[in-house]
Parts: C-alpha cells; sequence; structure tokens
C-alpha cells in the first residue's frame, strides 16, 4: 500500500503548471492510442451509481474525452474538467455533437467548488493525479447526499509474458528503467488497493467493484505510440526512446509478424457519499 501511495504522491505532488502540460507531448498520441472504457463496464457502471436520464455528472480530468463520450452519448449533462491545453481541444472535438457537455480548462483543485450540485463524480484514470486529501473531500463535497463516486481504470495494456520476455531483451540494452511488466496478480493487488484509499478517505461507503478483461491487436507502430503516452515513456531522454524503439519495431515486425495481442483489465470502483 505504501509503494502505491507513494507512487500516487510522485504524480499529485507535481507542480501544479508541470501536471497541467505533462502530457501534451503525447496528447494526439494519448487520443488515438489508448483504448476505450468497454460498452459492458459503462453499463454496470450506470446501473451501479443509479444514473439516470437528468443525472449531473462532473467528470475530474476528462483528458480527450476518452471516457466522457460513452456517458455523454447516454445523454447525461456533464461538466467536465481538464487543465491541459492540448488535451482539451481533443476533447472538444470529440464532444462537439454533444451539447450537454461542457469542457473548463481547470484543474480539479482550482476549480471553484459547486457544493451538492452533481449525482456522480467521475474520474477515468485520472483520480491519482490529485492529492487524496484534496480530492476525496472535493468530490464529496461536489456530490448531493448519498450519490456516487466513480473511479475508472483501464489498465496497462500488456502482451503475452512470453513476448515480454522477447522485447525485455531490447529494454535491456537502451532503457531498463522502463522494463516493467504488470501479471493479472499484480494488477489486481493495485486496483484492490485503489479501492481501499477511497474508503481509508472516511468521505465514501459501500465501495463496489467490477471489472472487465479485453483483448485488442495492436501493429508495431500502434504499440510505440501507446507505449509513448505513458509517463515512464513521456519522461525517458530522446535518443535512448528512439533507440528503444526503434529496436522493439524491429524485433516485433521480425518475430511476431508485425503485430501483438495485448490484453488489459478495465475497472470500476463505485463509492457513496457519507
Amino acid at each position: 500500500m505504501e509503494n502505491l501511495k507513494q507512487t500516487i504522491a510522485s504524480y499529485s505532488n507535481k507542480d501544479i503548471e508541470v501536471r497541467k502540460h505533462w502530457y501534451s507531448p503525447a496528447a494526439e498520441a494519448y487520443n488515438r492510442a489508448r483504448p476505450r472504457y468497454p460498452q459492458q463496464l459503462i453499463k454496470q457502471v450506470v446501473e451501479v451509481a443509479q444514473l439516470f436520464s437528468e443525472s449531473k455528472i462532473l467528470e475530474v480530468g476528462c483528458g480527450p474525452g476518452t471516457a466522457t463520450t460513452s456517458f455523454a452519448q447516454l445523454g447525461y449533462s456533464m461538466k467536465c474538467l481538464e487543465p491541459n491545453p492540448d488535451f482539451l481541444k481533443l476533447a472538444q472535438q470529440n464532444c462537439q455533437t454533444y451539447p450537454d457537455v461542457e469542457i473548463q480548462n481547470t484543474s480539479f483543485e482550482e476549480w471553484k467548488l459547486e457544493v451538492g450540485q452533481f449525482d456522480a463524480v467521475l474520474a477515468a484514470s485520472s483520480f491519482h493525479w490529485i492529492s487524496p486529501e484534496i480530492g476525496y473531500a472535493k468530490a464529496a463535497s461536489a456530490l448531493k447526499d448519498n450519490r456516487y463516486l466513480i473511479l475508472l481504470w483501464n489498465k496497462e495494456l500488456q502482451p503475452r509474458y512470453e513476448v515480454y520476455q522477447s522485447l525485455s531483451e531490447i529494454y535491456q540494452a537502451y532503457a531498463p528503467s522502463v522494463a516493467r511488466y504488470e501479471d493479472d496478480e499484480t494488477q489486481q493487488e493495485i486496483l484492490k488497493q485503489l479501492g481501499s484509499m477511497i474508503i481509508d478517505s472516511r468521505q465514501f461507503k459501500d465501495l463496489k467493484f467490477g471489472q472487465v478483461k479485453s483483448e485488442v491487436i495492436y501493429s508495431s507502430d500502434e504499440y510505440l505510440t501507446l507505449l509513448n503516452t505513458y509517463s515512464p515513456y513521456l519522461k525517458l531522454e530522446p535518443q535512448k526512446k528512439e533507440l528503444l524503439f526503434a529496436g522493439l519495431k524491429q524485433r516485433i515486425d521480425n518475430d511476431f509478424g508485425g503485430q501483438l495481442k495485448l490484453s488489459y483489465i478495465s475497472a470500476f470502483h463505485i463509492a457513496q457519499k457519507n
């Protein structure tokens, strides 16, 4: 649990101006390569969080609208907060057909709290960027009585372990610091700890959890675009990244037919305001 809290602190303790522009170099790549949330998962969320046609949703850190469109197309009124100006533009493009979606270029911390105005506070793979001391309390304050915090997660896409072992040789040669494989057990433990943090905040109760496992196929270029959206790769020195990506592409093209089958877990935590 302490390791996870330290990891979250490494994101949430960054200067707010740094956080606002962190994904700017990879905003387009993020929009193209990050997977969406399965409709099966969204359907479960709607049921568990008791969303209804008139529900008002506050989304924290909507990015390019990865999850936003899934809820907007169901007709909900949404106020979305996105501090990154590049993500903001992409979210506006992706949501332009949804008149009930309003997107504000602000961080959750800087947003002027609207007390008790929302039926749900939603954060899709974004809540770890906000200090827990601020995030849970402010989310609870924004909610109407007995309404719900919804945290969605798409865990990192993983190839089969045998494929990772082959690619690991490239990592060891060029960038061992970003060589990382999370098996199913590890990801389940991370998700369990993320859920515990909600209850530990003492702002929420009655935690519900659900997940869907998906498989996708990415070409070598699509896979490298995906990797470029993960924080460890954004921090990598350009020359190291160039050598690493060239080596990975060659290995995937030569040994795996130019594409990889990847699996990932999409999950939700939903808890009711105390």
